[in-house]
């Protein structure tokens, strides 16, 4: 059972979840290589991920809904879920003049 729910969480949050980072920053005029680190830190960060997500199902909906209908940026979903990614995140955002 957890292996299933862990391909779910999967599909409709990590793999949304690091697409969605890596097209915003890349977008936004983030380098390559500093989007690749948050992406890193995303794929590095999936097991705590899923370990929320398993353990607080509403915050997943949630997190899912807003993902999903761009309500909340992806890199504000990861930081809220992962804070270890909070400065890859908060370094990208600053090399185009974004505050965290």
């Amino acid at each position: 059972m957890d292996a299933i729910i862990s391909a779910l969480v999967s599909f409709f949050l990590l793999a949304p979840l690091e697409a969605g980072i890596t097209r915003a920053l890349v977008g936004a005029g983030v380098p390559e290589a500093m989007a690749g680190k948050v992406s890193a830190c995303a794929k590095a960060a999936a097991p705590i991920i899923i370990r929320r997500a398993t353990g607080d199902p509403a915050w997943l909906v949630v997190s899912v809904y807003a993902l999903w209908t761009g309500s909340k940026l992806p890199d504000a979903i990861l930081v809220e879920a992962a804070p270890g990614c909070a400065e890859p995140v908060a370094a990208a955002r600053a090399s185009i003049g974004v505050k965290a």
